[in-house]
């Protein structure tokens, strides 16, 4: 059984405000957790005793042991999957739950950019969306993702549901955007925006560096950050429909786009 006190605990951590009080999130999902613990340190976990069981999960507890990563974990295990719906954000909870450290957030410089295929969150506020994004950022090998201030908390639990591990392999920075997009621009360091106005994709040279910024889902790119972009792109569509849609999901803009910037390298 499950203590009623851990129960509240994980409860607790649906809200960003006791995520921030207690520097604790929640994840779910043996891929999800067993990838996650390479990069943060693991408080409490949760899980079937099958899955405990696993080759998976014993050789990654037993390499984390060595380094003292692991052991200082509270491990509770139970009977099936439905036994941690108590500590799941999940309708359908999968085999394991675990408490994970949130990390410090570490000031962004420009330095630490400037040779990189960097991505700007300009007010993304759906969680699914912004999961998804840091999951395409993985996939194309951008390692660094710099948030807006509003931009939604990358440890949600359905952000990190929708990252699907790729938390731990992708840099979070959180700043004041216009600020920091002022100071990529005295460094010459290029940035781009996606834009109905904006240039063909398809046909622009794009180079292997630079701050690709994605907008709200509902406004797009905010006035104080646009004035900021040196380069306006556009997605064309191909659509013979004259009820065509009038624009993309940023989740599938930003898949669109980093996948065109990742075909130019030599």
């Amino acid at each position: 059984m499950i203590s009623k006190q851990k129960i509240k605990l994980v409860a607790s951590l649906k809200n960003k405000k006791f995520r921030d009080e207690l520097g604790l999130f929640v994840a779910e999902g043996g891929k999800n957790v067993l990838d996650l613990i390479k990069k943060f340190r693991c408080e409490m976990l949760f899980s079937t005793e099958n899955w405990l069981g696993t080759s998976y999960a014993k050789f990654y507890f037993a390499e984390l042991a060595q380094n003292n990563d692991f052991v200082s974990a509270q491990t509770f295990s139970v009977k099936t999957s439905d036994d941690l719906k108590p500590v799941s954000f999940l309708t359908t909870p999968q085999d394991v739950v675990a408490i994970f450290q949130k990390p410090d957030f570490k000031p962004v410089t420009i330095k630490n950019l400037k040779r990189n295929l960097v991505l700007a969150l300009d007010g993304l506020q759906n969680t699914g969306n912004l999961g998804t994004i840091i999951r395409i950022a993985d996939w194309f090998g951008i390692a660094k993702i710099v948030c807006s201030l509003d931009t939604a908390d990358i440890f949600n639990p359905k952000t990190v549901q929708a990252a699907m591990g790729a938390l731990a392999n992708v840099d979070f920075f959180y700043a004041n955007l216009p600020e920091f997009l002022q100071q990529a621009q005295e460094a010459n360091i290029q940035i781009f925006g996606t834009f109905l106005d904006g240039k063909n994709i398809y046909t622009e040279a794009l180079p292997k560096n630079g701050i690709i910024v994605l907008g709200n889902e509902g406004n797009g790119i905010t006035p104080a950050v646009e004035k900021l972009i040196d380069n306006r792109l556009h997605i064309p569509n191909f659509s013979y429909n004259s009820q065509k849609s009038e624009s993309l999901n940023v989740a599938i803009a930003a898949a669109v786009v980093c996948s065109e910037f990742r075909r130019r390298i030599d």
